[in-house]
């Protein structure tokens, strides 16, 4: 049977010539914001109480300047309001606004104390999906270095608000003692730096005559392309996460995909793992008597398996020749569990990390491990992200399940982590 030589699986290359793509460059300036001391430099001498005076003195003059703005010359009933400087100079009957910090009183959030004062032998609860008390105890208090004053009004549940928020609050004190709120506002968003602002300030001071010089890397800056942004791999180690990443791999590397969606991959300039790369770990408890004899050098083999990190280290290793790397670590990462977290040390990678930047060096390498949270410069844009422990323990004081809702309030109200150190 004669078959057409069109519809023939078996065909010589052709003379077609296919275009070559370049993936898009991309001007990567990261930020050391979150970055520790180390060896002796490090000290746990501060107080975690000087981290919320620090967050009001710098917070409190925005939120008063937007709600002086707003208030001005506000009457209600022929009374002025008038702004008072700590919330125990509140007084009753009188109509005034007052600055502070949001505290959260729900008893269904974990306590240290609490937990010290039990007994120690006894297994400890479940984690609570949320902190909302079903029997309507949870009480907002608003406070500063003189006190605490308890908040109530119809717009405290309108507003989305958690501990360690910074938000200015109008109304007056009843013959109970509660500040019934009338309005509040918070610190809002600030002014977004521009596109290659960092840039163009360090060229002028390296410059030295005050004026703006072109460089060479300035004039051929392009429009700038896409930022690839992806979190909760959760790599096991088991045969199951090897379609998941075979596919993501495949399309990153444009192999999944016909010309026009190759053109658009291309656009892709960098990659961005935000977090929870690495699955959670449940290793069995030993008996006493097996501890022992399955330890060396402090190293328990029994306990530790390394498939998850080896085959996360094969999937960045495919990926580095083609693409750029940003690692940020999350809560199931090996990392410190503490915030600011460091990046996830380099020998983690045995192949991955023949790309990243040698020690002591200034400039980033195509494999970046950094903080969470972490900031920098992409393609001239500012950004800012984390590993999601912030969002999760948000979403354990509020209703409901909006995060996109919960991310732009963490804007708002200009703090990355809010409810750190209380229950982060």
């Amino acid at each position: 049977m004669d078959i057409d030589a069109d519809e023939s699986l078996l065909q010589g290359s052709g003379d077609e010539k296919y275009p070559v793509l370049d993936r898009q460059p991309s001007y990567y300036n990261p930020l050391d914001t979150y970055t520790l001391e180390k060896g002796d430099q490090k000290h746990y001498q501060q107080q975690y109480g000087d981290m919320y005076f620090l967050r009001l003195a710098k917070l409190k003059p925005a939120v008063e300047a937007i709600a002086d703005e707003e208030w001005k010359d506000f009457e209600i009933a022929g009374e002025t309001v008038h702004r008072v400087d700590r919330v125990l100079d509140v007084r009753q009957g009188e109509l005034c606004w007052v600055a502070g910090t949001v505290y959260m009183d729900m008893p269904l959030k974990p306590n240290i104390l609490d937990d010290i004062s039990k007994d120690h032998w006894i297994a400890a609860p479940p984690p609570r999906e949320k902190y909302l008390s079903p029997s309507g105890q949870d009480q907002i208090m608003l406070e500063d270095e003189s006190g605490r004053l308890r908040l109530i009004g119809t717009p405290l549940q309108l507003a989305m608000l958690v501990t360690g928020c910074i938000i200015a609050v109008m109304g007056t004190e009843n013959a109970n003692g509660d500040f019934d709120v009338i309005d509040l506002k918070v610190p809002d968003l600030p002014r977004q730096p521009q596109r290659w602002e960092r840039d163009e300030a360090s060229a002028v001071i390296s410059n030295g005559t005050g004026k703006k010089r072109k460089s060479g890397s300035e004039e051929k800056r392009s429009e700038g392309g896409k930022v690839a942004i992806v979190s909760g791999l959760g790599i096991s180690g088991d045969q199951g996460d090897t379609l998941t990443l075979d596919l993501l791999m495949e399309y990153l590397l444009g192999e999944a995909c016909g010309p026009a969606e190759q053109a658009e991959v291309s656009k892709i300039s960098r990659l961005i793992i935000a977090g929870n790369s690495i699955a959670e770990g449940t290793p069995l408890a030993l008996r006493d008597d097996d501890k022992k004899a399955s330890r060396k050098y402090g190293y328990d083999s029994s306990a530790y398996n390394p498939a998850p990190t080896e085959h996360f280290d094969n999937f960045l290793a495919t990926l580095l020749p083609s693409i750029p790397i940003t690692l940020i670590p999350g809560e199931s990462d090996p990392a410190n569990v503490s915030m600011p977290q460091q990046p996830i040390h380099p020998a983690m990678f045995p192949r991955s990390r023949n790309y990243a930047a040698m020690p002591g060096s200034t400039e980033p390498g195509w494999f970046d491990s950094v903080t969470n949270p972490w900031e920098g410069d992409v393609d001239g844009w500012r950004l800012m992200g984390t590993g999601g422990q912030p969002i999760d323990d948000v979403f354990k004081y509020v209703e409901g399940d909006e995060r996109i809702a919960m991310m732009e309030s963490l804007l708002r109200w200009r703090c990355g982590a809010p409810t750190a150190p209380d229950t982060l």
